[in-house]
């Protein structure tokens, strides 16, 4: 009745834990399709993919997990995730054991990550000029434009990927 990796439990649907690959753990409630698109995972990789959206937690009230194996992410992967789930941890599994775990960092200054939302901005004229933002605040998510001083939000962020 169920999928392999899915075990019911005294009437609670479990996902059963990964032998190797990356457990993305406390995204923001209702991110976890958009960490999947951030970091290009559509379904059609062959990777085995699980999202659990809405799980109780202790710490955020609800959050959302995605576990990916036979994957670990890259530096710039985690970076684009601090932007839309800053709480979020990355736990490296190999051999069914969590072998490192880290909690996204957002910096106070993010270059070259993303472009600004707006049309205008020298960075989008074709100049040789790095994207810039200085993050304002992090929850609600708040960048501002080194150039143009726009502010960008976390919708921002995520229409661009």
């Amino acid at each position: 009745m169920y999928s392999k990796g899915v075990v019911m439990v005294e009437k609670e649907l479990r996902v059963s834990k990964i032998k190797d690959g990356t457990v993305i753990d406390h995204i923001t409630a209702g991110y976890a399709l958009a960490v999947l698109r951030i970091i290009g995972l559509t379904g059609r990789e062959g990777n085995i993919i699980s999202i659990l959206m809405n799980v109780p937690s202790q710490k955020l009230g609800r959050k959302d997990i995605v576990k990916v194996e036979n994957r670990e992410l890259r530096e710039d992967e985690v970076h684009k995730i601090a932007l839309i789930a800053p709480n979020a941890t990355i736990n490296i599994i190999r051999s069914y054991e969590v072998v490192e775990k880290n909690k996204v960092k957002l910096p106070k200054v993010i270059k070259g990550v993303i472009k600004c939302a707006n049309s205008t901005c020298i960075t989008n004229g074709g100049e040789p000029v790095q994207p810039t933002f200085i993050v304002e605040n992090v929850e609600p998510l708040r960048l501002r434009c080194h150039y143009c001083k726009r502010i960008m939000t976390r919708e921002d962020v995520i229409d661009q990927f």
